[in-house]
């Protein structure tokens, strides 16, 4: 809690905080961390340990995210997106993208949640939050995610990850 209060005292003006204890804010501290997750996970899979990554959000267009996707499927990584809007990765790509699926779903109630989760050779960490991995997201604006540490909460927003990428009522397949 105390990181967001020094967030809103931020975007208040009444602070000049840059780091924060568990928060990732973009521009300053949330680009880097999804990078660090994303290259564990091509680490772990390069070293025959478990690797995964589900990523649920709006919109998927970073250059940068997208090269570390690309790396990350052709060390193993398994990758499902569950993207509501635009997305400019090209998956089931030979030699490319072959481990990456992509499914949209736009159901009755139009949805924005952003999860992130990284699997870390079955110690999940995950996120959720307000930004997309877009260059303005991650750069340009105040954006925020949180973690979930509490193992209860991460296995339902697993469970819930789940029910999206087997749903073919609601779904489609980029």
């Amino acid at each position: 809690a105390s990181d967001l209060i020094e967030l809103f005292n931020y975007l208040s003006g009444f602070s000049k905080q840059k780091t924060y204890q568990k928060l990732l804010v973009s521009p300053s501290s949330l680009r880097d961390k999804f990078i660090f997750l994303i290259k564990r996970e091509i680490e772990n899979a390069k070293e025959g340990k478990k690797a995964e990554i589900i990523a649920k959000m709006n919109s998927l267009v970073d250059p940068e995210i997208i090269q570390l996707l690309y790396t990350a499927s052709q060390a193993g990584v398994k990758i499902n997106l569950i993207i509501r809007g635009i997305c400019c990765l090209y998956p089931q790509r030979k030699n490319l993208s072959e481990n990456i699926n992509v499914i949209s779903i736009i159901g009755h109630f139009l949805e924005h949640s952003r999860i992130f989760w990284f699997k870390n050779n079955d110690d999940p960490e995950v996120y959720i939050g307000s930004a997309d991995w877009m260059k303005r997201n991650l750069d340009r604006r105040i954006e925020a995610v949180t973690p979930v540490e509490d193992l209860n909460l991460k296995s339902k927003l697993f469970t819930l990850l789940k029910t999206y990428i087997e749903d073919d009522y609601y779904s489609w397949i980029m």
